[in-house]
């Protein structure tokens, strides 16, 4: 079963705004067994979603489309789909309603037509009720296709797709089971990793396809299947990965979440040992804590965070001793550990991580070298850390100390 995703609107092809929606949407089919062939981002303008459209309805069993769904003018996209079903729009009544009562409960200016108007959707399309906004989503059959067209607002796509497009999917279709497995490896570059495990790679059953997702400071391995015995993928996938754990073993972190965090697995272990997480940061200014804090139940056993970013602020509020830093300098173990230490007795917490470095391009308060960081980690009843030089790209420093200071926690709390 294949999927096109066609994102439309201008703003998507200047960079105005990243398109998140294909990742969400992708995500979703994959669940259930729909692959996506193609994803493709078009302007606000007839011919070009006209052709789009014909050109995935030749290529694939399901359309969905997002966007170009609002009440001005410049959205055409719910008037060209009409016309490529060779339709007309017509007032659907309960989505009237719908968007009256969205009016009454949230908005305090006066109902006016252009939003009633969006009530009006193709004759032949069954109207896919969105409650959280006013453009209804659209649902049309073609022979054995389906075209699907929601609005780009991400949070009511989301709800859209959730409430809506997938139980339709999962009613109209049997969809094969897809797994992916994604197994995180720490240490070895894409080319060293693949000449370790050609032995294993080239005896994969041909069911199981293999991809490498190399990223700063870490590699991903992951096992894609697909089928209708989910158990016996399951359990192939499984065969695979045992046998390949031996030829990384010292390099290998365990498999990755669901959502693809490796933060997430650090977070649903610390939240099963009932143990707690505070952070202290400064060359990488607060990307650490900001990877646990953008998933939901980060309270649970996220503490506080510091981003002491300055020397005074490392002597004033974590209490780092001035000594020290006059003796070693403000990037060196001895401050990292103090750091990592400090946060942890400051917030009371199990663990801690901190950070210090140059992430460049400058040298700031210390004389050690652009891409230098220290990266400590701390306990109840011990602190270590390591030195790491990343680079001279900023960005780059950055990224990968965030990543390497995962790649510690994570080995941190799985090594009992």
């Amino acid at each position: 079963m294949l999927a096109e995703i066609i994102t439309i609107g201008d703003e998507l092809l200047i960079g105005q705004v990243v398109d998140t929606n294909s990742a969400f949407i992708a995500k979703q089919l994959n669940k259930i067994g729909v692959s996506v062939y193609q994803i493709t981002s078009i302007q606000d303008d007839k011919e070009h979603i006209l052709q789009a459209l014909e050109d995935a309805e030749n290529r694939v069993d399901i359309v969905i489309c997002t966007g170009g769904l609002g009440p001005t003018k410049d959205d055409i996209t719910k008037k060209t789909i009409a016309e490529y079903f060779n339709d007309t729009l017509v007032k659907n009544e309960s989505v009237l309603q719908n968007i009256e009562n969205i009016w009454k409960q949230h908005v305090r200016t006066e109902l006016l037509q252009v939003n009633r108007d969006q009530a009006l959707i193709p004759s032949k399309s069954k109207p896919l009720m969105n409650r959280l906004g006013t453009a209804p989503g659209m649902w049309l059959d073609k022979d054995e296709k389906v075209f699907i067209s929601l609005p780009g607002v991400p949070y009511e796509m989301k709800a859209l797709i959730d409430g809506e497009v997938i139980p339709g999917i999962k009613n109209k279709y049997n969809c094969p089971f897809i797994l992916h497995k994604t197994m995180i490896v720490y240490g070895l570059g894409e080319s060293a990793l693949a000449a370790r495990i050609e032995v294993w790679e080239d005896a994969l059953p041909k069911h199981i396809k293999l991809a490498y997702l190399p990223n700063l400071g870490k590699m991903r391995l992951r096992l894609s299947t697909k089928g209708y015995d989910e158990v016996q993928l399951k359990q192939d996938v499984q065969d695979q990965i045992n046998k390949v754990i031996p030829f990384i073993e010292k390099e290998y972190a365990g498999l990755e979440d669901e959502d693809g965090s490796v933060e997430m697995v650090i977070a649903k272990q610390l939240t099963k040992l009932g143990h707690t997480l505070a952070i202290a940061e400064s060359c990488t200014g607060g990307a650490v804590a900001e990877r646990f804090t953008t998933h939901s139940g980060a309270s649970a056993f996220f503490k506080g965070g510091l981003v002491t970013y300055s020397t005074e602020s490392k002597i004033n509020v974590l209490k780092v001793s001035k000594a020290d830093i006059d003796t070693f300098s403000v990037v060196s173990s001895q401050v990292a550990e103090a750091m990592a230490k400090n946060a942890q007795q400051l917030f009371q917490s199990d663990y801690a991580i901190a950070t210090t470095g140059n992430a460049g391009p400058t040298k700031g308060d210390s004389n050690a070298e652009v891409g230098t960081v220290f990266i400590a980690i701390a306990n109840k009843t011990e602190v270590y850390s390591q030195e790491f030089n990343f680079g001279n790209s900023r960005l780059k420093v950055i990224n990968k100390a965030v990543n390497k200071a995962l790649e510690m926690m994570l080995k941190e709390i799985f090594k009992n």
